[in-house]
């Protein structure tokens, strides 16, 4: 069991990232996009979505810290665990919070407002349902294992185990005796990795980076006018007389 859920799970999930992304973008280019729905409502959206994007990158970057860098990393440059747990969990804490806040807001707009929740596929609902259960179980770990049942060095176990996936000696065995709260967030996440590339998440690599190297736009008038006179001849010229007005 252990290798079917740390082993191959793991596998399945990464392949199915990776050719899926592949897949979609030589099949579905016109559909790469997050189906915009800004014109069916935008005072929600200009709120959810800023909270939601920003507090996910800070996610992502703690989540990116604490997997892959070792733990002894740290401590070479005189981080202690008790040191690392604190920045861990304050800045998991607010990343969290702004997360589930802005994807709280969203939700409440796809299901209240009527045109955005006929919008909504059905890899939508399963996307947001997978979302918000590991954003849920990630606070639970976060928040509420450190409130109740003390801190658990995830680096020791979790951490190892990831970064051996993608090596020549998988250890699927470290994650046997951890917490159920983290196994459970890990199959979620996994879960969520996998059908990644057939959901609207793929707008996450659609950054416009070739804007940095593209060449300005160019913008010419259509004013009929002759190129001769500019704007600044006009100021020049005789004002129209106005009409004449009738008592």
């Amino acid at each position: 069991m252990n290798s079917l859920l740390w082993l191959t799970l793991p596998y399945i999930a990464f392949t199915s990232f990776v050719l899926g992304h592949i897949w979609r973008y030589k099949s579905d280019q016109f559909g790469w996009t997050t189906r915009s729905s800004q014109l069916h409502e935008s005072k929600l959206l200009q709120l959810g979505s800023p909270l939601f994007h920003f507090g996910m990158l800070a996610v992502i970057g703690g989540h990116a810290m604490g997997l892959l860098i070792p733990e002894s990393w740290t401590h070479a440059i005189g981080i202690s665990e008790h040191q690392y747990h604190i920045v861990s969990v304050t800045g998991g804490t607010l990343s969290g919070v702004a997360v589930i806040a802005g994807i709280g807001i969203l939700l409440y707009r796809r299901i209240k407002v009527k045109a955005v929740r006929k919008a909504t596929s059905r890899s939508d609902v399963v996307m947001y349902v997978l979302l918000g259960a590991a954003l849920l179980s990630g606070m639970w770990n976060t928040v509420g294992g450190n409130l109740i049942g003390g801190p658990y060095n995830y680096r020791e176990t979790v951490s190892p185990w990831f970064r051996s996936v993608f090596s020549v000696h998988p250890m699927p065995e470290l994650m046997a005796n951890t917490p159920l709260s983290f196994q459970v967030h890990n199959l979620i996440v996994l879960t969520l990795i996998g059908i990644w590339p057939y959901t609207r998440l793929v707008h996450m690599f659609s950054a416009p980076v070739g804007y940095l190297v593209r060449p300005y736009v160019v913008y010419r008038s259509k004013d009929p006018v002759a190129p001769a006179k500019s704007r600044y001849a006009k100021a020049w010229e005789s004002p129209v007389a106005p009409p004449a007005r009738r008592w």
